[in-house]
């Protein structure tokens, strides 16, 4: 369980509705930013700490979820959550969310109520809430690793979910290949984005792979998708790789070429510098965007758009 999580660790930290529509090929390649328009910012939780999502709730507060990192010893994978009324002060509330559940992906229900969808045990399940805080695990899987490419994956993870205006739903989740994508890189394993729809979120139907990263600018690791409504009305998704974040804008089944938007890293040579800015989560708070991401063994930081 969490092996992909373990992998990047390692590297990072340690160093480091019937038919399928069609989908770009594995040449897909990324865009660079010249200029990034992400204000750097401050902590927003300090600690060893990683998978951030955040949500906004009834009261014009925001919940910021996030678990500890996997590599602290004695663990159980404990998923946290802090208040903010401006995204940028977070008071930790009292109790832990869950264990042995990592990559929350929240979504807002018609009724008030609350569905995380989450990874465990190498598949994705979820669990509902009145509160946010206390939760109830659903019957049954979300997602498991079969799929329309006859893929083999060794797990699937960091799902990432949205309602369209249909009140359908839209999930991407990323499936990991148990082989390196070539000689040069440092994870072991190969990661893709994959899609799904559902009309209830409970039953997903599975169409295929997202964005490939079997190709020269992302070289076969990309993580931590979030899907986003723009201001201009768009979907956007956000996910990180081994530069930096970058995101793609999903319309009617595609995904377009991603383009990188944001980077830690001061040297636009290096192919893969060291701590990158991981799994991003954005909210609009007021007139600004904020994208929180991680920073090993520093915690949740953020980073600002106006």
């Amino acid at each position: 369980m969490l092996l992909v999580a373990v992998v990047l660790v390692i590297f990072f930290f340690v160093w480091p509705k019937a038919t399928t529509p069609p989908r770009r090929k594995a040449t897909q390649n990324a865009k660079s930013a010249e200029d990034s328009p992400w204000q750097v910012g401050q902590v927003a939780v300090g600690g060893n700490y990683a998978d951030a999502e955040v949500i906004k709730m009834a009261d014009d507060k925001y919940r910021l979820y996030y678990s500890i990192e996997p590599e602290v010893k004695g663990n159980k994978l404990e998923m946290y959550s802090a208040l903010s009324s401006n995204g940028i002060n977070w008071e930790q509330e009292a109790g832990i969310r869950n264990t042995f559940k990592t990559f929350p992906d929240l979504v807002k229900l018609a009724d008030g109520s609350y569905r995380m969808y989450y990874q465990t045990a190498g598949e994705i399940k979820s669990s509902t809430s009145s509160d946010g805080l206390n939760w109830t695990e659903d019957v049954g899987v979300r997602v498991s690793g079969g799929n329309p490419e006859g893929l083999d994956l060794d797990n699937v993870a960091a799902s990432t979910t949205i309602l369209l205006p249909d009140q359908s739903y839209l999930m991407v989740y990323r499936g990991q290949i148990d082989k390196k994508y070539r000689g040069d890189v440092p994870n072991q394993s190969t990661q893709l984005f994959f899609w799904a729809e559902s009309p209830d979120g409970l039953k997903f139907e599975k169409k295929g792979i997202a964005v490939d990263s079997r190709n020269d600018s992302l070289l076969g690791m990309i993580d931590g998708p979030e899907l986003i409504k723009w201001d201009d009305g768009s979907i956007r998704l956000y996910f990180w790789g081994y530069k930096g974040v970058y995101y793609s804008t999903y319309k009617n089944g595609q995904f377009t070429d991603p383009t990188l938007t944001f980077t830690t890293s001061t040297d636009s040579k290096l192919m893969f510098p060291p701590n990158p800015p991981g799994d991003p989560t954005l909210a609009k708070i007021g007139q600004t965007w904020f994208m929180y991401y991680g920073q090993h063994e520093k915690g949740i930081f953020y980073t600002t758009l106006k």
